[in-house]
C-alpha cells in the first residue's frame, strides 16, 4: 500500500475500534505510535547506535541494550513527548480544570433550588410559568458549570417532580430540562469553545464573543416555543395554583432575587465580562469564577471538605480526559498528515465541486452523525480538525464555523435514539416517565436548534456583530 493508503486504513481502523468501544484516547496514541513507528521508521538511524561498538568484543548484554536503543530510536517517540509537552504547556487549556472546579463548586452550594424556587414565584403569571422557570435555571446554571450530564440530572431531580405535581404533561416537561441542561456548551464561559480554541487557534476572546448572541438566541427560541405552546395548548402547563406556587410580597421576593438569582449571575458575568473588556486572559476569569465558586459556597453554608474533595478529584478526572485526548489526537494526526491522508480528503472534497454552503451542509451532517455514539469533546478534538484545513478552501470563517459547530452540538444530546440528555434524566425521572416520552418532549426543541442554525446562516452578524465590535474585523 502507498503512504495515503495507509492513512486512510489508519483512520478507518480507528472508527471500527471506536464502535468496538475501546477507549478513545488510548486508542489515538496507541493507533499514532503505531501507524507512526511504520511511517518515521529509517533504518539508518536504527543502526545507527552499532556503529559506535565492536560487535565481537561486546557482551551480550551490551548488544541486547543497543538492539533495543535502535529499535526505540524512531522520531515517532520524539514527537509523542513534543506533543503532550506541548499540550500540558498550553495556556488556553489551563483555563478549563479551573472552569471545571468552578462548575462542580457550583453544583455542590445548594444554589439551583433557591434559584428554580425565587424564578418559579417570579413568573408564576406567564404562561408556562414553571416551564420558563425551570429553562432559565437550567441555562444559568449550565453557563457556570458547563456540565451537561450534572444539570440535566440535579435539574430532573429538583425540577421535573414539581412539574409534574403541577399537572404538566410529562414529555413538555421532560424536553425543557433537557434542552436547558445543554446550553452550558455553547453560551460562554464554555469549556467547548475554549477546546476548540486551542484545536483550532481562533482567539478564545473572539469566540466567546462570537457565542454569545446565538446562545441567546437559541434561549429565546426555547422560551417563545415553551410560552407560545402553553398558550396554544394549555393542557401540557396548566396554570399553578396558590398551593403550588404561593403569593409572595413583593419586598420578599426582592430578597429572594438578590440572595438566589443575583450573585449566580454577578458571577457569570463577571467571569465573562472580564474576558470580552480585556480585563483578564480566560485562565486569569476562571481563577475568579473558581474562587467565587468557593465564596458562594461558604455565604449559602453549602461548603463541606467532601464537597471539596470531590470537586477536586471530578476536576482532574475530567481535565485528564480533555488533556489525554489532546495529546492522542495531535499524535495521530499527524502521523495521519504526515502519511498524506489530509492530502487525499481536501483533494476528495475539492474534486466534488461544493459551494461553501454546501461544504458547510455537508460538515454539519458528517458532526451531527458523529454525535449519536461520541462526545462532544471527542468530535472536537478528533474530527473537527479534519475540516479545519479545508476552511480556507470554501473561504469559511474558523470563527463562524466553531460556532456553528457548538450549535450543531446541541442535537447529539437531544437526538433520538442516542440522546445523552434523555438517558440522563431518565436514570433520575420517576418510574411513569418513559422515554419514549422524553424523546417526544426533545424533538420540538430539537427544531428550535436548527431554525438557530440557518438563522446564524442567513444572518452572519449574529456571529461577527460582538467580536467586530469589541475589536475590529
Amino acid at each position: 500500500m502507498t503512504d495515503p493508503q495507509v492513512a486512510l486504513f489508519m483512520l478507518g481502523l480507528f472508527i471500527v475500534f471506536v464502535f468496538l468501544g475501546f477507549p478513545i484516547a488510548f486508542t489515538l496514541m496507541a493507533m499514532g505510535i503505531g501507524f507512526g513507528y511504520y511511517a518515521y521508521f529509517d533504518e539508518r538511524r536504527m543502526w545507527r547506535a552499532y556503529d559506535r561498538l565492536d560487535i565481537d568484543a561486546a557482551s551480550w548484554w551490551d548488544q541486547t541494550s543497543l538492539w533495543w536503543e535502535g529499535l526505540l530510536n524512531n522520531r515517532i517517540f520524539d514527537l509523542f513527548v513534543n506533543q503532550t509537552y506541548t499540550v500540558m504547556s498550553n495556556e488556553v487549556l489551563t483555563a478549563v480544570p479551573l472552569f471545571l472546579f468552578m462548575g462542580y463548586i457550583v453544583e455542590r452550594a445548594n444554589i439551583v433550588n433557591r434559584l428554580f424556587d425565587t424564578l418559579n414565584i417570579a413568573s408564576r403569571r406567564v404562561p408556562g410559568s414553571m416551564g420558563v422557570a425551570a429553562l432559565i435555571t437550567c441555562a444559568l446554571f449550565a453557563t457556570a458549570t458547563g456540565i451537561v450530564g450534572a444539570v440535566v440530572t440535579l435539574m430532573g431531580l429538583l425540577a421535573l417532580p414539581a412539574m409534574l405535581k403541577a399537572r404538566y404533561d410529562p414529555a413538555f416537561a421532560s424536553g425543557i430540562i433537557c434542552a436547558g441542561g445543554t446550553l452550558g456548551i455553547l453560551i460562554p464561559p464554555s469549556i467547548m469553545l475554549i477546546v476548540y480554541a486551542a484545536a483550532s487557534n481562533v482567539s478564545i476572546v473572539r469566540l466567546y464573543a462570537g457565542a454569545l448572541l446565538p446562545g441567546l438566541t437559541l434561549t429565546g427560541l426555547y422560551l417563545v416555543y415553551v410560552v407560545g405552546r402553553s398558550i396554544l395548548q394549555p393542557s401540557v402547563a396548566p396554570k399553578p395554583t396558590r398551593a403550588e406556587v404561593p403569593d409572595v410580597p413583593m419586598g420578599k421576593l426582592l430578597v429572594m432575587v438578590v440572595t438566589s438569582f443575583v450573585p449566580l449571575a454577578f458571577l457569570i458575568l463577571a467571569v465573562l465580562g472580564s474576558i470580552l473588556f480585556g480585563l483578564a486572559t480566560p485562565t486569569e476569569a476562571a481563577s475568579i469564577g473558581a474562587l467565587g465558586g468557593i465564596l458562594l459556597a461558604l455565604v449559602y453554608r453549602a461548603m463541606t471538605w467532601q464537597r471539596l474533595r470531590e470537586s477536586v478529584y471530578l476536576t482532574v478526572r475530567t481535565t485528564a480526559m480533555v488533556c489525554w485526548l489532546f495529546v492522542g489526537s495531535y499524535t495521530f494526526s499527524s502521523v495521519f498528515s504526515y502519511l498524506g491522508g489530509e492530502h487525499v480528503i481536501s483533494e476528495f472534497v475539492q474534486s466534488l465541486n461544493l459551494t461553501p454552503l454546501m461544504f458547510l451542509l455537508l460538515a454539519q451532517i458528517i458532526i451531527f452523525l458523529l454525535g449519536w455514539p461520541l462526545e462532544w469533546s471527542e468530535i472536537i478534538i478528533i474530527f473537527v480538525p479534519i475540516f479545519l484545513p479545508l476552511l480556507a478552501i470554501f473561504e469559511i470563517d474558523p470563527l463562524f464555523f466553531g460556532v456553528l459547530v457548538a450549535l450543531n452540538l446541541q442535537t447529539s444530546f437531544l437526538t433520538p435514539p442516542m440522546a445523552m440528555s434523555a438517558y440522563y434524566l431518565k436514570g433520575i425521572a420517576p418510574p411513569e416517565v418513559r422515554l419514549t416520552q422524553i424523546f417526544a418532549g426533545c424533538l420540538p426543541f430539537l427544531a428550535c436548534v436548527f431554525i438557530a442554525m440557518v438563522l446564524m446562516y442567513v444572518f452572519p452578524q449574529i456571529v461577527f456583530h460582538l467580536p467586530n465590535q469589541f475589536y475590529g474585523n
